[in-house]
């Protein structure tokens, strides 16, 4: 059973920087592509970056494209994302998923497994 538990959220001021983390458990992961999505309250839940577990070949939404950074330690089976410059706009509920094969997917359709989130916000 696969199991991703989030953390590194918190609270930061507009233009810091935070390290998010996904420890990942349950299978090996070479087979897997993984993904950072966040949702905000009344918004659906929006892709960020991905991330091909073998090879580690990554994808990055244009909004979030140069300030954030995915990456993998896979002595550790830990996910991570990089967020730098962050903007008040950046404030939400931040997931880790991962989805069987080596397609970056972007749909959360594609992701059968969760984790349980960790809360980012930003202040001005």
């Amino acid at each position: 059973q696969v199991q991703l538990v989030e953390s590194g959220g918190g609270l930061v001021q507009a233009g810091g920087s935070l390290r998010l983390s996904c420890a990942a458990s349950g299978s090996t992961f070479n087979g897997y592509s993984m993904g950072w999505f966040r949702q905000s309250p009344g918004k659906e839940r929006e892709f960020l970056a991905g991330l091909r577990w073998f090879g580690g070949s990554t994808n990055y939404a244009d909004s979030v494209k140069g300030r954030f950074t995915i990456s993998r330690d896979s002595a550790r089976n830990t996910l991570y994302l990089q967020m730098n410059s962050l903007k008040p706009e950046d404030t939400a509920v931040y997931y880790c998923a991962a989805s069987r094969g080596y397609r970056i997917a972007e749909s959360t359709t594609e992701y059968a497994y969760w984790g349980q989130g960790t809360q980012v916000t930003v202040s001005s």
